[in-house]
């Protein structure tokens, strides 16, 4: 007996043609099955005539406002619905999984409040399946719990027991509103800043930029220095200076949606104080990354390789 040629060229159909099939198998009808699919019934009758050509059989007989599946449909049909129910098993099943995968990603206040929050809507309009849960302290312990799947921290870049990279250095300089600086244009002049309304922050963190370690930085007095308006935390001191109260240390990066914007502007433009400290994207290199953490931690670098470079 001779064998049979082998089959040359495309054996499997394009998965529309096949979708298209099985909708109207179902409902015996293209008009129907336009309706499943969001299609027109002519896309329906066109896919499901290249279907019957790509395997050179007729699939179904005709009717006026009816189709009925050939011999040669039915055995189709019965492969087609149990491979495509397979596929969308399978398919629900890793969504869930990829919705299920919570990224976890803790912050200082500062960072969570003016540099992340800002970002987020742009990301998840890209990416909307990943969830980002964000913890919001700026006590380290809390920020490094062993439940965070990323941390971004204000140090010299040396975490034990973690890999650190560098999103961006600590340049420091005054920030004010534009009505501030009308009503107050000798802010302008860096000697005098230290008998204007200066906004200070009372951290925790001893290392933390204060006003005088700012001037003493720069080599200007703090002899006629007023005592400062104080908050607890460095978000309230730049809504604070956005809102008029005075001038406030605004750190690169953190504050510069809002220079952007218009909302802040610096008084004093050539002067900045560089520190060697920086903030950094830590994650415990031991520890098995998932997907969509590897998704954010990509896009958090890719932020970190497009921001503005300060001298």
């Amino acid at each position: 007996m001779p064998k049979k040629a082998p089959v040359t060229g495309k054996v499997l159909p394009p998965l529309d043609y096949l979708l298209a099939f099985e909708a109207a198998a179902k409902a015996q009808s293209f008009a129907q099955a336009s309706k499943v699919l969001n299609i027109s019934e002519t896309a329906i009758s066109r896919k499901v005539r290249l279907l019957e050509q790509h395997y050179d059989v007729p699939l179904f007989v005709r009717g006026h406002r009816s189709v009925s599946l050939t011999q040669q449909g039915a055995i189709l049909l019965a492969t087609v619905e149990k491979s495509l129910d397979l596929m969308r098993d399978v398919s629900r099943d890793m969504l869930a999984k990829h919705q299920a995968n919570t990224v976890s990603i803790s912050a200082t206040n500062s960072v969570a409040s003016l540099w992340l929050m800002p970002q987020l809507r742009k990301f998840n309009k890209s990416n909307g399946r990943i969830r980002i849960s964000l913890v919001s302290s700026d006590s380290d312990a809390e920020c490094l719990s062993d439940s965070m799947d990323l941390t971004i921290l204000r140090g010299d870049g040396d975490w034990p027991g973690y890999e650190a990279k560098l999103l961006f250095g600590e340049t420091v300089f005054p920030v004010c509103s534009p009505e501030y600086l009308k009503s107050n244009p000798n802010a302008a002049d860096i000697s005098a800043l230290p008998e204007l309304d200066l906004i200070e922050v009372t951290s925790a963190h001893a290392e933390w930029m204060t006003w005088r370690a700012w001037f003493s930085g720069n080599g200007v007095s703090t002899s006629s220095m007023e005592q400062a308006v104080a908050f607890n935390t460095y978000p309230l001191s730049v809504q604070a200076a956005v809102d008029g109260l005075g001038i406030a240390l605004g750190w690169a990066h953190l504050v510069d949606p809002l220079l952007e914007s218009g909302a802040l502007v610096r008084p004093v433009q050539s002067a900045s104080v560089r520190t060697e400290s920086g903030y950094y994207l830590l994650k415990r290199p031991f520890n098995s990354a998932f997907p969509e953490q590897l998704i954010v931690e990509d896009w958090l670098l890719g932020l970190s390789e497009g921001r503005k470079r300060y001298a």
